[in-house]
């Protein structure tokens, strides 16, 4: 089943100058969410690739009701999917803010490291491929911050609209990553 990060699928097109891409860039930018039917035309395309034809994970999508519910017709009208779990991870802002603080990303195989949970081995170098360790400009604090009330103004609600139907898993994501994903895993029902 393949993994869908909305993140990677824009910074793809961003990178590659689509027209999806082009009309994210200047949302992403300015610490803002991409228009919903940008976002929805990335998704749409993607779920209806071959690989995700008997499922697929979401990773940052759906962050609004309106892409939820464009999602909602996506999935009927592109295949008969219907979404089984959506998996909200509870965390303190602070954690955020210090998480995408510490992280680097290789800027050859995409490795994800973070300086106070899992660092290199040599500062500033991937352990995977020798690669130049590097920030993301919308790690820095202060984009963050603006990020998150971002995400309280127009992603919180999505709690109550998954909530309401039945799907809703909300998970503690204040501890290390195995543990996290564990805690997920027997959310949606697949204990390890």
């Amino acid at each position: 089943m393949p993994l869908i990060s909305t993140g990677d699928i824009l910074r793809q097109a961003i990178a590659e100058e689509t027209r999806l891409g082009l009309a994210a860039k200047a949302d992403v930018e300015a610490g803002r969410l991409v228009a919903d039917d940008t976002v929805l035309g990335l998704i749409e395309t993607r779920v209806g690739r071959p690989d995700a034809a008997k499922g697929f994970l979401l990773d940052g999508f759906p962050r609004t009701v309106a892409q939820a519910d464009g999602l909602e017709t996506i999935m009927r009208t592109g295949g008969g999917h219907r979404l089984d779990h959506a998996v909200n991870l509870v965390v303190s802002e602070a954690i955020v803010v210090n998480r995408l603080r510490d992280r680097w990303l290789c800027r050859q195989c995409g490795a994800i490291y973070n300086v106070s949970s899992k660092p290199p081995k040599a500062t500033g170098t991937c352990d995977v491929c020798g690669g130049e360790l590097t920030q993301r400009a919308d790690d820095e604090p202060a984009t963050v911050r603006a990020r998150l009330e971002v995400y309280e103004r127009e992603t919180a609600p999505l709690v109550s609209y998954y909530e309401t139907r039945g799907i809703l898993r909300n998970v503690d994501a204040s501890g290390p990553a195995e543990q996290v994903y564990a805690a997920i895993r027997c959310a949606v029902g697949h204990a390890s």
